[in-house]
């Protein structure tokens, strides 16, 4: 038995081994081999590997820092306000891209960077949202300000008015001088007292030819209505002699206190036969849709003038209406006052004085006359005459519009 612990084995324990191989005696003089050392190829390659990723990384943060920077500047920069201090117009075309509405917008000063704009849009998946229209871009609006106004679609919207009174010559020449509308006139006018006196709005790009479509309707509908709700004893056989009688009612007066007692007057007189005498209807006669000249009185000569409008000479309402009445003019007509006046004259502040006999009449034209002739007197003296000039060719009431004449000239004239 081994005792030996040094032998190999544990104490008590028999240890089997191979052969034992003798060595020779250079083997015995070689030391034995160990772990390799690394080759310096395997190192080298390590390092460059370590290197590149250390350069990818750095690279790869440069960016992220970089794109975040541009990222924040480039929002400051989208909601900042812009450089445009007064503001303008802008009109975006139908099928027009993002890219070409920034480029305009950066040449027309209203935007400080197009690609700002163009990024930002697009970041904010709007590139489809941006409507075609006119839009009032306001002082210093932002590039986001801009933004969300194409996407509201909120255009400039334009007027057209039609005053009451206006023949349709004089509203066509309205329609054709909008600049905001598009399209030619129409080659014929609609009917006189076929237009409505109304205010439009419309943005640009709408058409002249919509404009008179719809102002011919929107009449239709109106007179359709007041003709609807007229008075039962109304002693007016149609709806086309209630639109002639309107149009004169409008053109006699402009106070809505008025134009009831006005309207009586004329159905009081077509009542009993009497001719209408209407300033108003002469000059329709002499000067058609174009109308008189502000400064042009109504002379005596122009009274004698046979037309199939003077209503000095003809009984009964003119062939056509004389103007576009509104609709005050239409209710008033299809629901007059109930009196038995005749008479009216100008009352030298705008309105007229009614009467309901020729006396009475004839004392209200004498007074009105006398005002007159006061006043000129007044701006003569103002002006260093001694003598008012005298009105040419016997101007009929110093130009008034009224039926301030009795029948057949038996008024003071």
């Amino acid at each position: 038995m081994n005792t030996n612990p040094g032998d190999g084995g544990e104490f008590g324990q028999r240890q089997t081994q191979g052969p034992i191989v003798p060595r020779t005696a250079a083997e015995a003089l070689r030391p034995e081999a160990g772990t390799p050392p690394p080759s310096k190829r395997s190192r080298a390659s390590r390092s460059q590997v370590v290197v590149f990723l250390n350069f990818f990384l750095s690279v790869v943060i440069l960016l992220v820092l970089a794109s975040g920077a541009a990222l924040y500047f480039g929002m400051q920069a989208f909601v900042e306000p812009g450089p445009s201090a007064s503001g303008d117009t802008f009109m975006v075309k139908p099928n027009t891209g993002v890219q070409e509405i920034a480029d305009q917008l950066e040449r027309r000063g209203l935007v400080s960077d197009a690609r700002i704009f163009r990024l930002g849009v697009r970041a904010t998946g709007n590139d489809a949202a941006l409507k075609a229209g006119e839009y009032a871009i306001k002082p210093r609006a932002s590039m986001r300000d801009i933004m969300e106004l194409f996407k509201s679609g909120k255009s400039v919207m334009y007027s057209l008015t039609i005053p009451e009174g206006l023949t349709v010559e004089q509203a066509l020449q309205r329609v054709a001088d909008q600049e905001a509308l598009t399209g030619d006139m129409p080659a014929t006018m609609p009917p006189e007292g076929s237009i409505a006196t109304d205010t439009l709005r419309f943005t640009r790009g709408a058409t002249r030819q919509q404009m008179i479509d719809k102002l011919v309707a929107d009449q239709k509908k109106l007179v359709e209505d007041v003709w609807a709700h007229r008075s039962p004893d109304l002693p007016i056989a149609n709806v086309e002699d209630f639109v002639v009688l309107a149009s004169i009612v409008e053109k006699e007066t402009g106070r809505g206190d008025e134009r009831s007692r006005v309207a009586a007057v004329f159905l009081n007189r077509l009542a009993k036969g009497m001719r209408l005498q209407s300033d108003p209807t002469i000059i329709y006669g002499l000067f058609g849709g174009k109308g008189k000249p502000a400064d042009r009185p109504i002379y005596q000569s122009d009274i004698d003038k046979q037309t199939p409008y003077n209503t000095y000479l003809v009984k009964g309402l003119p062939p056509t209406p004389i103007a576009n009445p509104g609709r005050a003019a239409l209710e008033a007509v299809a629901n007059p006052s109930k009196t038995d006046d005749l008479y009216f004259v100008a009352d030298g502040n705008g309105g007229h004085v009614f009467a309901a006999t020729l006396e009475e009449h004839n004392q209200n034209v004498a007074r009105y006359r006398a005002q007159q002739k006061k006043q000129a007197d007044d701006a003569a003296k103002a002006s260093g005459q001694t003598t008012a000039p005298a009105a040419p060719d016997d101007n009929a009431d110093g130009g008034n519009s009224g039926a301030d004449s009795g029948e057949n000239g038996d008024a003071a004239q």
